[in-house]
């Protein structure tokens, strides 16, 4: 479905990513994990189109993905079609009046069939179907979140990208969440360092390094029984306990958000 050839980045100069290469079949669960600073929502958003690499290539379906080729008009509706990024922070998505035309944007913009209908299927499928007529900005965090998933499954994607979707819910609609990507038949890279969480999103993990650069591509099983390689990625650390007079250490897993 996609691949990354030796991909840099560089924000102002500073480096983002280091000769990533990678690729990834249709019908995927990947988590890409690291630590904050990684790289990983940079790395999305070049998945996503929103950013060119400084170096490197990358292919969709076998098409370059460059600023020039998304300007041709066919491709460019077929990528943004079927690429959809869901952001971090759900108030950085929402412009629309109400949740009703926040989720008919975009097959309105891409001229597809039966608007109403894939509005109040996906409202009802991700349960917003009650808040159709409210403000999005009105809602809560959790409630974005799910407005902002169903807007982009509205126009029926093949490859859906997911940048940290957990870490503004509580508990309860993290399971919901969880389960409800379990369920989608669909391609998805999904990013955290929350390692509990990792293999429930996904049976292959990528991890970056402090260095930008990919340091395991593997099986979720092999990863998470390498401590030295999550020591290495910051996703693990060892401290001193006490208990009365013997000082030891243990190694911790990094499951915050």
């Amino acid at each position: 479905m996609l691949e990354l050839r030796d991909v840099d980045h560089r924000f102002n100069g500073n480096l983002a990513l280091e000769s990533v290469s990678l690729r990834v079949s249709a019908g995927e669960r990947v988590v890409l994990l690291g630590t904050n600073g990684s790289g990983k929502s940079t790395l999305l958003k070049i998945l996503d189109g929103l950013l060119t690499p400084t170096h490197g290539s990358y292919r969709y379906q076998g098409e370059d993905i460059s600023p020039k080729r998304l300007r041709e008009r066919g491709l460019n509706l077929r990528f943004r079609r079927e690429v959809v990024l869901l952001f971090q922070n759900p108030d950085a998505m929402l412009f629309n009046p109400t949740v009703f035309d926040e989720i008919a944007f975009g097959p309105r913009q891409l001229r597809m069939p039966d608007v109403e209908e894939r509005v109040r299927h996906w409202a009802q499928t991700v349960g917003v179907a009650a808040h159709l007529h409210k403000p999005p900005f009105s809602l809560s965090g959790g409630e974005k979140q799910k407005v902002c998933l169903a807007a982009l499954l509205a126009v029926e994607p093949r490859l859906l990208l997911l940048d940290e979707p957990t870490s503004a819910l509580d508990p309860r609609s993290t399971g919901w969440l969880v389960d409800f990507l379990a369920g989608l038949r669909i391609t998805t890279i999904t990013t955290t360092h929350n390692l509990s969480l990792a293999p429930e999103l996904g049976r292959r993990a990528l991890v970056l390094g402090e260095n930008h650069r990919l340091l395991h591509d593997g099986p979720i099983e092999g990863l998470l029984g390498n401590l030295d390689l999550l020591l290495a990625a910051n996703l693990a650390h060892v401290h001193k306990h006490r208990h009365g007079a013997v000082e030891h250490r243990h190694w911790h897993a990094h499951d915050w958000q």
